[in-house]
């Protein structure tokens, strides 16, 4: 993000920290965890992991909303009461999944080509599995669609951008149509703005082209508190 979406100079503009974790722990030890690019390294889904061998290491649904930020607050100068969430793809769906299990501490949410529906496609039924439970009641938690249809908090401002030559998009890994239904259906508490854009796949220069619109987004909502 910090070197292929070209957002700093809009970050600068808009006088905007943009803090970029990374998608799962390093060097933790755990036997085979990079010996498949959609589960392990580089793949957390930002969860909290409950099963072995992940639950020790595998935690970064908890490292991002406490750990992370509390390192941040401490040692920059940033105003830690106004806080917003993005990502892509995976990213993305921790980006949703966070602003909706803590309504009010995000004032805002965006997302580029995110998993939106993890429990109901390939991208996500293998993780959930592996990391929490064969029990798939256990998964809404983690789950931006199952999320959405019974956020109760504060009106969450959600920009979402989709390409629709996406290759995940057409193979029903995201669904972010299902996403879109839900959130629309609880329009009271979530003000959803979802484009769909002709001619766009899942790489980084779908991300360049719109970068600025999310961050002028967020810096619109992070000010109008």
């Amino acid at each position: 993000m910090i070197t292929k979406a070209g957002a700093l100079p809009y970050l600068s503009d808009e006088k905007v920290a943009l803090v970029t974790p990374d998608t799962s722990p390093r060097d933790s030890g755990v036997p085979g965890e990079d010996g498949d690019w959609e589960l392990g390294l580089g793949a957390s889904f930002y969860v909290d992991a409950t099963r072995e061998p992940w639950r020790h290491n595998y935690n970064m649904y908890s490292y991002v909303q406490n750990e992370l930020q509390q390192l941040v607050n401490e040692n920059f100068s940033v105003d830690g009461l106004r806080v917003s969430v993005f990502g892509h793809s995976m990213g993305g769906h921790g980006a949703l999944v966070l602003s909706m299990r803590n309504p009010g501490h995000y004032k805002s949410v965006s997302a580029f080509a995110p998993i939106c529906h993890p429990s109901r496609s390939e991208w996500g039924r293998k993780q959930f599995a592996a990391y929490l439970s064969d029990d798939e009641r256990e998964w809404s938690k983690y789950d931006a669609t199952e999320l959405a249809k019974v956020y109760d908090g504060p009106v969450l401002p959600i920009l979402i951008d989709q390409g629709d030559a996406d290759q995940f998009y057409s193979t029903k890994q995201l669904l972010t149509s299902h996403f879109v239904v839900a959130a629309e259906s609880n329009g009271r508490c979530i003000a959803l703005q979802s484009n769909m854009r002709p001619g766009y796949d899942h790489s980084y220069w779908f991300i360049q082209t719109f970068i600025k619109d999310h961050i002028a987004f967020h810096a619109k909502n992070l000010k109008n508190i």
